[in-house]
């Protein structure tokens, strides 16, 4: 049954077409996957289904075809008409509603009947408990029944260890499973998932796509799940269509369209090996212990031993909840650790990191460049300000455009494209456009040492290829080393010279990517190679 009919829709930001003269047909109960590159207008079509501000079409029509209650004006799927509302006991009628042209009260109407999954981006209540969480995104039952519908849909999304914590303690993953729970809670008609586990690990990804499978397809809900990962779109979509620039240049079956997809995507270069210096990083003892009344002690970081060279692609591996995340923001500041040792080199001396003040790390930070999983861009500057007057790079006008639009280049943008960017604003950019941005604008201060977290969660497989690339020349130009935070395998055998496997807050082993790889358990090495 046709739930949703997008006719000849076109949507445009500045007079760049994100949309062109799209058609579609989503069926109920059918889960619809849109491939592509970021930036193609994946999250543009979402953001539209789901009604929000900014969003509406310049052209066309968005039509649902519902099943609407003509008393209360509960809306739901269309298979519901002529059954019975729950609400005030009428009979559902089917109607059609042009969403974006449709009466204020409709259009909240359908709106509430949406759940949508957004990328990197944790909406969570944090000073409340995983069950607070859940239990108030849920309407319309009494307080025992939503306390027995939340502990189900927590242990759905396997978060049971965790119901009674609260929210800020939760790794990044763990936070993207109690997202899922919550959008669960609400009994959508439709499920909208927009890259939902671009920056996972794979355990935890693969616990997100059996949680979206087992929660949403199989219970029939329509779904629509943007991605750019072609397992994601194999695993949970009936349909797909491939976008490029806005427009549909395939769809069908998910197997022939990401067969299609997968064509496209180059091997990164193979550079010459390059010779590494001496340690620059050195961590000893290391620990970052935290103190709960819930929880008792959390280790984090337990006791790190930790060795990087001058010059190295290094990274630091390891599954959602493992403390790498914790680690980066000890070596970089932001968090001070427990106790333990922690050095880096500027110059010829050995600077103390756990000491404060411009004598200690203030002397290194800027030396540092870091770029956080949660990043964010000034919202009131254009990506040009945002590259250079927001970080207080000081650059003739001339040159700081040149030289931002050499990193932009440098993290796959065309040269045309780039140009293009330049004077538009973060929310103007999609999700993965932003994420690209934001690495520019560490890459743009040339800093010795860069922490990289999670830095290709919601890169497209042609972007990563590109980054991979251009991490290895900004090494070669400007001797800097790297500290990469990653569960992405092929990215880390591509580009690194050396990994650490971390689980639990300890480092398990250190050696050569493909000795880590070896090291996993055959479940775990073929989670992380199909991502």
């Amino acid at each position: 049954m046709s739930f949703i009919e997008i006719e000849n829709v076109t949507k445009t930001f500045k007079g760049v077409a994100a949309l062109k003269n799209l058609n579609l047909t989503i069926n109920e109960g059918s889960v619809l996957g849109i491939l592509g590159r970021s930036g193609v207008g994946k999250s543009v079509l979402l953001n539209m289904l789901r009604g929000m501000q900014d969003y509406k079409p310049d052209n066309g029509k968005i039509y649902y075809n519902v099943a609407l209650c003509p008393d209360c004006r509960m809306v739901d799927a269309p298979s519901r008409a002529g059954k019975t509302c729950s609400i005030c006991g009428c009979e559902f009628e089917p109607y059609k509603v042009d969403f974006w042209n449709c009466d204020r009260l409709l259009f909240s109407a359908i709106k509430r009947r949406i759940s949508i999954m957004l990328q990197r981006t944790f909406a969570l209540y944090e000073d409340d408990t995983v069950i607070d969480n859940v239990i108030k995104s849920i309407n319309g039952h009494d307080e025992d029944e939503s306390t027995y519908m939340a502990i189900d849909l927590i242990d759905s999304v396997q978060m049971t260890h965790r119901i009674t914590h609260i929210a800020r303690d939760l790794s990044g993953g763990e936070k993207q499973r109690v997202v899922l729970a919550r959008q669960m809670a609400k009994e959508p008609m439709i499920f909208l998932a927009d890259e939902p586990t671009g920056t996972l690990d794979p355990k935890t990804a693969d616990l997100i796509h059996k949680a979206l499978q087992e929660g949403v397809k199989e219970k029939g809900t329509t779904m629509v799940i943007t991605s750019h990962w072609p397992e994601v779109m194999k695993k949970l979509s009936d349909h797909v269509i491939w976008l490029e620039k806005g427009e549909i240049i395939e769809e069908g079956n998910p197997e022939d369209v990401v067969a299609s997809f997968m064509e496209q995507v180059p091997l990164p270069e193979i550079k010459d090996e390059f010779e590494i210096g001496g340690p620059i990083i050195k961590m000893e003892g290391v620990k970052k212990y935290y103190y709960s009344i819930d929880r008792g002690v959390v280790k984090a970081v337990d006791n790190i031993n930790l060795i990087v060279d001058e010059g190295e692609i290094f990274s630091v591996v390891g599954l959602s909840g493992a403390g790498k995340t914790t680690l980066s923001r000890i070596l970089y500041g932001l968090t001070d650790s427990s106790s333990g040792s922690i050095e880096v080199k500027l110059g010829d001396d050995w600077i103390d990191m756990t000491e404060k003040g411009f004598t200690g790390r203030g002397r290194v930070k800027p030396y540092l460049g870091i770029l956080h999983q949660e990043y964010s861009l000034y919202p009131h500057r254009d990506v040009l300000g945002n590259l250079t007057d927001s970080i207080s790079l000081e650059l003739p006008a001339e040159f700081a455009k040149m030289k931002a639009l050499y990193v932009l280049h440098a993290v796959g943008f065309d040269d045309e494209y780039a140009d293009s960017l330049l004077t538009k604003y973060p929310d103007e950019l999609s999700g993965g456009e932003r994420h690209r941005v934001a690495l520019a604008q560490v890459l743009i201060k040339e800093p010795n040492i860069i922490i990289l977290d999670e830095p290709t969660g919601t890169m497209d497989p042609i972007t990563r290829v590109q980054v991979t690339d251009s991490i290895r020349k900004a090494r070669e130009e400007l001797n800097q080393t790297f500290l990469i935070i990653s569960h992405d395998m092929d990215f880390v055998l591509d580009v690194c010279d050396r990994a650490a496997l971390m689980r639990g807050g300890r480092i398990l082993k250190t050696g050569l990517p493909n000795s880590i790889v070896e090291d996993l358990t055959p479940k775990e090495k073929n989670k992380m190679l199909q991502e």
